[in-house]
């Protein structure tokens, strides 16, 4: 007999996955009950009702999200979270960022909620402020910190970090919409994000001794 506790993430687990493909309100408690092989009667023996469904599975999503997420807590002012940021090279931020770029695609949970609040915002309040959140407010707000600690610890030249950030990780979200529309170019966006990662650290770099943007052209011999 199947657990009461395990039903209940069974049918978290179907929701997550008709609400990133169909939309919270095409999706029926009738067709929650026949994907998880329920009752309707006994669907709501775990959910008083759809909308609590979609509650659950917001906080509990977002509880994972902040547990992997790179742009969670951060703080670039507390230097127990920047110590093992101060020697940053491209390389390490091409790491950093790929990493993340791979977790938001292919962690089940993660990229179906994205899709959900990707079909959602439009319809629904607070998925929109969420789609916000996670999408922009959240991402801006770590790479602005990180742009402005790097113009600190002397890698990059000072200009404003808020279109710093912009400039750096806006066309990453770009790419990887393009990859939940077309998964099989994903090779591609992540060749491009490297790319794009590491022109923008030669376009920014200092050069130490006078601080300025390093020139990028070749020496003629």
């Amino acid at each position: 007999m199947t657990a009461k506790g395990n039903t209940r993430q069974e049918i978290l687990d179907a929701a997550l996955e008709l609400f990133s493909v169909q939309g919270f309100e095409a999706t029926s408690i009738s067709q929650l009950a026949e994907a998880v092989g329920i009752r309707k009667a006994s669907l709501y023996s775990h959910f008083e009702n759809k909308q609590a469904i979609l509650d659950t599975l917001l906080e509990t999503t977002l509880e994972e999200y902040d547990k992997h997420s790179i742009f969670a807590r951060a703080d670039w002012d507390d230097p127990d979270f920047t110590r093992n940021k101060e020697d940053m090279t491209p390389e390490a931020a091409e790491r950093l960022c790929l990493g993340q770029v791979r977790y938001i695609l292919h962690d089940p949970r993660i990229s179906r909620a994205r899709k959900m609040l990707t079909i959602e915002q439009f319809r629904n309040p607070r998925m929109a402020r969420l789609q916000t959140r996670q999408n922009y407010t959240g991402v801006m707000a770590y790479f602005t910190g990180l742009m402005g600690f790097l113009i600190r610890q002397g890698k990059l030249t000072a200009h404003d970090p808020e279109v710093m950030a912009a400039q750096f990780c806006l066309p990453i979200s770009v790419w990887i919409n393009l990859c939940d529309r077309e998964p099989d170019r994903e090779a591609e966006v992540m060749d491009r994000i490297g790319r794009h990662i590491r022109q923008f650290f030669a376009l920014y770099a200092c050069r130490p001794e006078t601080g300025k943007i390093t020139e990028n052209r070749e020496k003629s011999t």
